[in-house]
């Protein structure tokens, strides 16, 4: 250890920001990220940076890592003090030195910050390496101890094996094994659970609470989500357009919030209150599905056998025209390739997917018979849509490959985009130009510009702030209501479930573990793993009124 390491107060704040204002280059939407924002957080603590995407808390997290890309983007004010050193009146070199050893980080996406072409044991090793002579043999004991740390099995086996490998909650421990590897005093982790399933989301919170209890480490959380906050916070701050809006103790806060932003930020957690089939439903059904099979193949070779996993098996339901059904389950239970299925983009291996009485057959005859009356709104639209076509020749292509004129199909598509609540005005710009929740509002006008009976939505509002999801998931309802829609709502997110669904259908190993209408599913669940669900679910127990109640 340092003389410098020994000089820190372990009883001051390990991290203390006074007035930080961050500048964005010329011509952005304001000109400061961040205005004279300030926060404080003690050992042992865990201080949660709040608010939706462009409200700057990722810009301080980066500040405080000097991740900052300048000089276009660079702190004009302020002070951030780490045990008692103002980090920006250091060098990179000075930096480099802090990052890794005292302060560590774990980013939103860890497939991104892992590298795809070196093994798990390798990348964790580059870490020691960068802050010392480690032997061999201690830095193998070393890189098992951090893998057994955060909860992986077999980490002597999975130090030899490629990102690729794992599941997001996997590659996303690995990540916090690598930021705690030399045991540092803060940690900061930028949206590390927003797209992971519910119940890895809470092993993972799970997690944070229990190496910092044992190591006392500070902890600084960037999140969009109040009920992750109620789950790990012990201070608030909440960010609105680069200005902290609120701060104070995380109970007050999610208590009695005074800022209309933050009550805002809460009110939008989906949940409040549980769908109820209509007493009256329609006596159409729009989709028949039986005994629905399919199963991934990969071929073997002569030192390695094929692999066999079945997504899904035996899948079975109904739906109405009008109605929602939720499709639930992790990630690897078979709900997306379900989805898949059911709009002809998989073969399936057995089974019947009858629409409009009409049985749909593979291949050709599946397109031909769907008309383009089946859509699909996919997780990520930016993928979905090609960046080089405008959004009106984006959403007109559907209608004018049916045989629909041009000057009609692109009157449709003003139509739509209107509806959606975009301007005509976006018909002439391109994808990038929007955010991610307008976005998927012009994936949903393109869906609708076919016309549909059936609407497959795979995680449509998996990865958006919770505001913006909230004014998604109410355009999905206005949606269904106006063009008497029969939709496939996959999620993995009981809350959001809860609130669109009439019916849910509980997939877990390819496999219905439960199935019926939302209300009895969610209150009273006959399944065990229904039930893990639930229990999973982040909640604001002291807001019952937006907690995932009946």
């Amino acid at each position: 250890m340092s003389d410098k390491d020994k000089a820190v107060d372990h009883h001051g704040p390990v991290l203390d920001i006074q007035g930080l204002s961050i500048r964005l280059p010329p011509g952005g939407d304001r000109e400061l990220a961040v205005t004279n924002a300030s926060m404080t957080l003690m050992p042992g603590q865990t201080l949660c940076v709040v608010g939706e995407s462009g409200s700057g808390k990722s810009m301080i997290a980066n500040a405080v890592m000097g991740l900052l890309p300048v000089p276009k983007v660079a702190p004009v004010a302020g002070r951030i003090m780490f045990d008692g050193q103002d980090l920006l009146t250091m060098n990179e070199e000075q930096m480099r030195t802090l990052r890794g050893r005292r302060i560590g980080m774990v980013f939103q996406e860890p497939m991104t910050a892992l590298n795809p072409l070196m093994r798990i044991g390798d990348q964790l090793g580059e870490v020691i390496d960068a802050h010392g002579d480690v032997a061999a043999d201690d830095k193998r004991k070393r890189i098992i101890a951090a893998l057994t740390d955060v909860g992986l099995p077999d980490p002597e086996l999975l130090i030899e094996a490629y990102p690729f490998r794992l599941s997001g909650g996997q590659r996303q421990r690995v990540m916090i094994a690598c930021a705690l590897l030399l045991e540092p005093r803060l940690l900061i982790a930028d949206e590390p659970t927003t797209a992971l399933d519910v119940t890895t989301q809470a092993q993972i919170l799970l997690l944070i609470k229990e190496l910092q209890q044992r190591r006392g480490t500070a902890v600084l959380f960037i999140t969009h989500d109040f009920g992750v906050v109620s789950e790990i916070a012990d201070h608030v701050v909440v960010m609105q357009m680069g200005v902290a809006v609120e701060f104070g103790p995380a109970a007050g806060v999610l208590q009695n919030p005074q800022h209309a932003y933050t009550r805002k930020l809460i009110a939008a957690i989906p949940g409040g209150v549980l769908r109820k089939p209509n007493p009256s439903p329609d006596s159409h059904f729009v989709l028949q599905v039986q005994d629905l099979c399919k199963t991934y193949r990969s071929g073997g070779t002569l030192f390695r056998r094929g692999r066999e996993v079945q997504a899904a098996r035996n899948v079975s339901f109904e739906l109405r025209r009008g109605e929602t059904l939720g499709v639930v389950g992790e990630s690897g239970s078979g709900k997306t390739s379900v989805g898949r299925c059911l709009v002809g983009l998989a073969p399936f291996d057995s089974g019947r997917i009858v629409f409009n009485g009409r049985n749909l057959a593979q291949g050709e005859q599946f397109r031909r018979a769907a008309a383009g009356k089946i859509q699909m709104v996919f997780q990520d639209p930016y993928a979905s849509l090609n960046p080089r076509h405008r959004i009106g020749s984006a959403i007109a292509a559907g209608p004018i490959a049916q045989g629909v004129s041009r000057e009609i199909a692109m009157a449709r598509t003003l139509e739509l985009l209107s509806l959606v609540g975009l301007g005509a005005d976006a018909a002439d710009r391109f994808p990038h130009e929007f955010s991610g929740g307008q976005r998927q509002r012009i994936a949903i006008a393109r869906a609708l510009a076919m016309e549909p009976e059936l609407l497959v939505a795979d995680e449509p509002v998996s990865a958006l702030d919770v505001s913006v999801q909230a004014q998604v998931l109410e355009l999905f309802g206005d949606v269904r209501k106006r063009f008497g829609l029969a939709m496939v709502f996959i999620t993995h997110d009981l809350r959001v479930a809860g609130e669109m669904c009439d019916y849910i259908a509980v997939m877990q190993r390819g496999t219905v573990v439960e199935y019926g209408p939302t209300h009895d599913v969610l209150t009273n669940p006959q399944n065990p793993y229904t039930r893990q669900l639930i229990d999973a679910v982040p909640r604001l127990d002291r807001q019952p009124d937006v907690a995932l109640t009946a």
